[in-house]
């Protein structure tokens, strides 16, 4: 998908620093996307989950916040409220190109967030939550024995994540001063709340008291193992697929008239890690699947390989061309399924194909019939079955053996 640098201007003017991913095809809707307290767009989690939402038509918007990453102004002048003029401001620069969001993202103190933004933005559909604090200031834990000297001086410099921050007095006041339960209760969009039971960054009973604060429709999803900044690829892509899925429901995503002579549409295959195998699958912006490889060939595992996926066309084909047989029969097939299994074969094995190579591949089919069906009806059946579409596209080039499992 392609990934776009742009600038727009922050609740101060100062320009902040910002990513439009965008789908490679047509574009369904926006999300915005806010990161976590002193991080920036460019985690881990915020590249996995604007991915995720591109390849399914989504288009995402995550910038940095004033003062941090690429993006101008001074951190120490900004407190909670200014992330939620900047967060305003960038639904503006968003609504400006014809491209207003209905889906906001925010990830810790950015959950916090895009809660409080939500009502100020207008139109938004959906808001989903990444280990969010139910009460701003509890962002204060972070500055330990510095908080003190805060007080006393009005300003000291605090260390957060290896990297150092000025911390004001303004900044304690503005998130003790910020209460989220009114945003919550007239939140007019559903809600996704994310987060890990053992997250010790912002506790797990933050999620509750959002949850509770909130009405109907609303979900929770836990994370398990999941550190605060969702620093593990496979948690990274767990919450994006959560997500997508999520999000799909209420964003009302309209697929587009196919273009002639592809009847089912586009099915998009996008790269989703350089650095592996795992590949995102879309089939318009409702079904959605990954790809990728064993361990043992360099990938992550967290998919069907390309052979599974031929595979289960073959299964999946074989299974709804028997079933369509049986119905209009009327017969009293009860439950069908099929076992696919692909190897290498010895052309010189195969007696009826057309050989280039000296190996073919072969798909073995154990097709189980369930219910009060003759011998002759299950006979049709089994010939049936090597009528399915699929299993003629894959006979032109391959031989397919089949055979029925015998009724225990």
């Amino acid at each position: 998908m392609p990934s776009e640098k742009i600038t727009f201007p922050g609740h101060s003017g100062e320009m902040l620093a910002a990513r439009l991913d965008m789908p490679s095809g047509p574009h369904l809707a926006t999300a915005l996307f806010a990161h976590c307290f002193t991080c920036s767009k460019d985690i881990p989690a915020a590249r996995r989950i604007a991915g995720r939402l591109a390849a399914m038509g989504i288009a995402v918007l995550r910038f940095d916040f004033t003062g941090l990453g690429h993006s101008q102004g001074e951190f120490a002048n900004t407190g909670f409220t200014s992330n939620v003029a900047d967060l305003v401001a960038a639904a503006t620069y968003l609504r400006a190109q014809n491209m207003a969001p209905s889906l906001l993202i925010g990830h810790s103190l950015g959950g916090a967030a895009v809660l409080k933004a939500s009502s100020e933005i207008g139109g938004i559909k959906a808001v989903a939550t990444i280990g969010a604090p139910f009460d701003p200031a509890h962002v204060i834990h972070n500055f330990g024995a510095k908080i003190d000297e805060i007080k006393a001086n009005g300003a000291a410099i605090v260390s957060l994540a290896g990297r150092e921050f000025t911390i004001r007095q303004e900044f304690l006041d503005d998130v003790d001063a910020s209460q989220l339960t009114p945003a919550i209760a007239k939140l007019h969009a559903a809600l996704l709340v994310m987060h890990a039971p053992i997250d010790t960054t912002v506790g797990i009973e933050n999620a509750s008291s959002i949850f509770l604060a909130a009405k109907h429709p609303k979900s929770f999803v836990a994370l398990d193992k999941a550190d605060h900044l969702i620093t593990k690829a496979e948690d990274a892509e767990y919450v994006a697929s959560v997500i997508a899925a999520w999000a799909a429901r209420y964003l009302e995503l309209r697929v587009p008239t196919p273009p002639p002579g592809a009847p089912e549409g586009v099915l998009r295959v996008s790269e989703a890690d350089a650095a592996g195998f795992l590949q995102d699958i879309n089939a318009g912006p409702a079904f959605h699947a990954v790809a990728d490889e064993p361990l043992a060939y360099g990938g992550t595992n967290r998919g069907m390989s390309p052979y599974q996926f031929l595979s289960a066309g073959l299964g999946a084909c074989t299974s709804m061309t028997i079933r369509m047989y049986a119905r209009r029969k009327k017969w009293p097939l009860e439950h069908v399924e099929v076992d696919v299994t692909h190897d290498k074969v010895h052309a010189q094995d195969c007696e009826t194909c057309e050989a280039s190579s000296n190996k073919i591949d072969q798909f073995t089919r154990v097709i189980r019939l369930r219910g009060a069906l003759d011998e002759d009806q299950r006979a049709r059946l089994l010939a049936i079955a090597d009528k399915c579409p699929v299993h003629r596209t894959l006979e032109t080039a391959n031989h397919i053996e089949t055979r029925l499992e015998p009724v225990a």
